[in-house]
């Protein structure tokens, strides 16, 4: 794609990264047949094409984001599933969180929008904060209904459709010695809104590595990777929490060695390899960063390394299993989930059109929740016609978003493989999960 920037405006390192970004691009089009918006609404303004064309004109006028930039931009999911399909390496995730930066800090969003998107901002990346907003969501769920029905409300009534109707009451998970001859040491990031909805996760992945021989760490200090605020173009923010991070696993790193950060959203885990891009510019933080993005490691590629024993028992259940973008987009993770289930004893089944979005997408089901409810509606069609018995997936925002609306059971990934060599039964799994 031909550019047409001037020398001051490629003197921004944010622009100059864009403008290499945008020179990528060939116009083929191959990105349409796999962007949900696309397939779902077929405006090639919501295809990856189109929104290159918006965001490149709208950066290389130097102008103000306005109100069709800015609707065609927030309706991408950031799947990334454009990236996968892309034959020319174009960076689509970079390119995007430009655009929406630049749209934070030029364009003024209607009042209740800005009003959902701060309160989102300020509540969610804060476990004691989201805690008791999932508590006072009782009082409010019935009135969801009347809400949904004033367009300004929708977000809102979303919120309280999507809250689980009991908070767990579980401690943050302690760290724990390896219980076998030590293998590794590992830092494991707790993280925010997956700590609340389902802290099981994290318990199972300390009860599973430590069986294994796996030391894991809990840093003092870090908390939210970021990517809620990141996604929103709320960039200062993003990188606070990012330095945060970095500071917290930094000293740990140096106190003991860590051989992985392990991460169990894998929305998370896509932003934390990303620090190193994210912090480049920071010369107190880039060569940290870079560090951390190189040690953070999902579970289940983390899993793939060690020398696994053969499972405690054999379930023979059979799991359909849904790869979250993040995962299989952002991370390149796509063979070693599936891999592990079916050494664990599990009859693993995938379901047709697995490359697109459930329409979770961290905040996405909430600030855009028509879009989201027909891709999660065509998800769970899909998964529910392979027959399985348990939905398995490795990010906390698709198993919130599937289990709206499927009939199965839907648990992390990690759950079923700690149930495998040992660990708990997962709460919820039907009688015929054996």
């Amino acid at each position: 794609m031909q550019t047409n920037f001037t020398p001051a405006q490629l003197a921004d390192p944010h622009v100059a990264e864009s403008e290499k970004i945008l020179r990528k691009c060939v116009h083929c089009g191959f990105c349409t047949a796999t962007c949900p918006t696309y397939v779902t609404l077929g405006n090639e303004l919501d295809s990856p094409r189109g929104r290159i064309y918006l965001i490149k004109d709208m950066l290389e006028n130097g102008r103000a984001a306005d109100k069709e930039t800015v609707t065609h931009i927030d309706r991408c999911l950031s799947c990334l599933a454009c990236m996968t399909t892309c034959p020319s390496g174009v960076h689509y995730m970079h390119l995007v969180d430009h655009a929406r930066a630049h749209i934070e800090q030029t364009y003024r969003r209607p009042l209740p929008d800005r009003l959902v998107r701060t309160m989102l901002a300020f509540v969610l990346p804060y476990p004691a904060r989201f805690r008791a907003a999932l508590k006072l969501a009782k009082l409010g769920r019935p009135f969801a209904g009347l809400m949904e029905k004033m367009p300004a409300l929708r977000p809102v009534a979303t919120m309280l459709k999507l809250a689980p109707k009991s908070v767990p009451v579980v401690a943050k998970p302690a760290g724990r010695a390896a219980q076998a001859t030590q293998k590794g040491r590992v830092a494991l990031l707790t993280g925010c809104a997956q700590s609340v909805l389902d802290p099981g996760t994290n318990e199972a992945t300390v009860s599973l590595l430590s069986r294994l021989g796996v030391e894991v760490v809990l840093p003092q200090g870090e908390g939210c990777c970021g990517a809620l605020v990141h996604h929103m173009g709320r960039e200062e923010e993003a990188l606070a929490f990012a330095r945060r991070n970095v500071d917290a696993w930094t000293r740990e790193i140096e106190q003991g060695g860590l051989d992985a950060i392990i991460i169990t959203a894998s929305g998370c885990g896509t932003t934390v390899k990303d620090y190193g891009f994210m912090l480049r510019l920071d010369p107190a933080y880039a060569q940290k960063a870079a560090k951390v993005s190189v040690l953070a490691k999902d579970i289940t590629e983390y899993l793939f390394t060690l020398d696994m024993p053969a499972p405690a028992r054999a379930p023979g259940t059979v799991v359909a299993y849904h790869s979250a973008c993040s995962m299989q987009h952002g991370q390149k993770i796509t063979r070693q989930p599936k891999e592990l289930l079916a050494r664990a004893g599990f009859v693993v089944k995938e379901p047709r059109e697995g490359h697109l979005c459930c329409g979770s997408a961290g905040t996405y089901n909430i600030l855009q929740p028509e879009i989201s409810a027909q891709l999660r509606d065509r998800k769970v069609k899909n998964i529910e016609a392979t027959g399985a018995d348990i939905v398995a997936t490795g990010n906390i925002g698709c198993i919130t978003q599937i289990a709206s609306a499927a009939k199965l059971p839907v648990v992390h990934t990690v759950k079923l493989l700690d149930w495998a060599y040992g660990g708990e039964r997962p709460e919820g799994l039907p009688k015929s999960a054996r």
